[in-house]
Order: C-alpha cells, then sequence, then structure tokens
C-alpha cells in the first residue's frame, strides 16, 4: 500500500518522491524546525532515511506519513502523518497510531499545519478500526501543543523521551 494523495483547499497531501531529499533536508538545517525535533540538525543520510521510513509505514502498517506540497506553489512544506516507531517510553504508546506534522519554517502561522492533520485524521477516523490515535510533544513546544489540542488531542500522561520530558496526548474519533 502506498499513501493515497489527499488534497484540502491550500495543500496536497501525497506520497513521498525521491525530488522531496533536497527540500527536507533544507528544512533540517534550519535551527527554528529542528528545535523540537532533537535539537540538532540532520545530515544528508539521516533525512534520506526519514524520508524512507515514512513511506514504509505504508506498506507496514497501513498507514503512515505524508509529503504535504502546498498546492499554488508545488513546493514541498513538509509532512504530516501516523507513524508507528515502537518507542521505548513508559506508558508506551502502544498499538494506536501515533499522529505528527512538522512543516518549513516559513509556513508556520498561516493554519497549514492544522489544514493538513484535519484532512489525514478524517481519513484516518473512517480507516481505523479503533478510534484512537496518540501524539507525543515536547513539553515545552507551545505551538504544537495548542495545535493538539485544537485537533482534539488531551493530555494522558507525562514521560521522558530520551532524556526530553514529552507529553502523551490521546484523540478519540468521533463516532
Amino acid at each position: 500500500m502506498t499513501a493515497p494523495t489527499l488534497e484540502t483547499e491550500r495543500l496536497r497531501l501525497r506520497p513521498y518522491q525521491a525530488s522531496d531529499l533536497a527540500p527536507f533536508l533544507a528544512m533540517w538545517q534550519q535551527p527554528q524546525f529542528y528545535q523540537y525535533l532533537g535539537g540538532q540538525p540532520l545530515p544528508e543520510p539521516d533525512v534520506w532515511l526519514r524520508l524512507l521510513r515514512s513511506a514504509g509505514l505504508w506498506p507496514m502498517c497501513g498507514f503512515g506519513y505524508w509529503a504535504v506540497e502546498e498546492k499554488a506553489s508545488g513546493e514541498f512544506i513538509g509532512a504530516v502523518g501516523f507513524g508507528d516507531f515502537r518507542r521505548a517510553i513508559t506508558p508506551a504508546l502502544g498499538h494506536w497510531p501515533e499522529a505528527g506534522w512538522v512543516l518549513a519554517p516559513h509556513t508556520h502561522g498561516r493554519g497549514y499545519a492544522a489544514e493538513a492533520m484535519h484532512a489525514a485524521l478524517a481519513w484516518g477516523d473512517a480507516q481505523f478500526a479503533d478510534p484512537r490515535t496518540v501524539c507525543l510533544i515536547e513539553v515545552v513546544n507551545a505551538p504544537s501543543l495548542r495545535l493538539a489540542a485544537k485537533l482534539g488531542y488531551r493530555e494522558y500522561a507525562r514521560t521522558e523521551l530520551g532524556s526530553t520530558p514529552v507529553v502523551l496526548l490521546e484523540r478519540f474519533a468521533p463516532r
């Protein structure tokens, strides 16, 4: 299975392409982008592995991440979707799809993350047998915590990912 293409008013959520590497690598060199993603820029081989991992979720799990493209410009501006990363944390995230979003800093404040995630969640709500999805956000990432709340996620625990304090959130699809 590959990612289906979803469209919103301003965005296209589509399967990854090899040509997404260059713009994704450029994002990973910007401190505003990686500040809540481990706090370090990533070299090209690591960004390539992230693209491959995201694309590989689809045939393995039946869900994954979409490349987010701005319709007006055709520009790759980030990624949204669901993962199963088998994180070594307590409490465990379990088998529930883990929602996530990362967008290029120059797009922040335009509502793109909310627009893309509403489309991804609508897709998930229709596809997943279990209505629960989860997400993990650094305690200090106020913008993502605000977006998660707008999307219907509620905190259920706090823990650490490595040595980074994180909030665990859950959302139940409307039934």
